[in-house]
């Protein structure tokens, strides 16, 4: 007996094996939490207005932001906001608001923006300060998405530390 249908049942059984799949992936992507949010804290000996400066003028960002040594400045009104990290990739951060004890800036990606920025808090000990350095990401519900934010620890943590180690060694100089 010659089966003539045997390919077209293989090619039903892979289509709805693939739908089948891909809802399972996305039923388990949906139990990711759409808002992530990535920080670290690091002591700095020096007045809470020394960190403030520092971290309120993006044009001293040059001196500690990893990376940003050579960066563009981004200017709004002929004013600087913040640092062109990535020109071709149109990566930037700018300062959207500055508080008594927060500076809030945003980290601005090709169809995406992440809330980030450094709050300042008095520490035990006079003239100490905490600062902490935090990336907030709000995720769609794409599984793609979900399953890629498993990373951002790894990608960004290191980053927020190296800066924040970097603040550091420029303030406690």
């Amino acid at each position: 007996m010659n089966d003539q249908g045997a390919p077209m049942r293989i090619l039903r059984l892979i289509i709805i094996s693939l739908i089948f799949f891909s809802l399972i992936i996305t039923g388990i992507s949906l139990f990711v939490p759409s808002r992530i949010t990535i920080s670290r804290a690091i002591q700095i000996n020096n007045s809470r207005q020394a960190v403030m400066d520092e971290l309120s003028d993006p044009a001293r960002w040059r001196d500690w932001y990893p990376s940003a040594h050579s960066a563009d400045f981004y200017y709004e009104y002929g004013t600087v906001k913040g640092l062109i990290l990535d020109d071709i990739k149109k990566r930037y951060i700018v300062i959207n608001e500055i508080t008594e004890n927060e500076v809030a800036a945003a980290y601005v990606l090709p169809g995406r923006k992440v809330q980030t920025g450094w709050k300042i808090a008095p520490a035990v000990g006079y003239n100490v300060v905490t600062v902490q350095w935090y990336m907030e990401f709000h995720l769609r519900w794409y599984p793609w998405e979900k399953f890629s934010s498993f990373m951002f620890e790894k990608v960004y943590g290191s980053q927020l530390q190296r800066g924040l180690d970097n603040l550091k060694s420029l303030l406690e100089r």
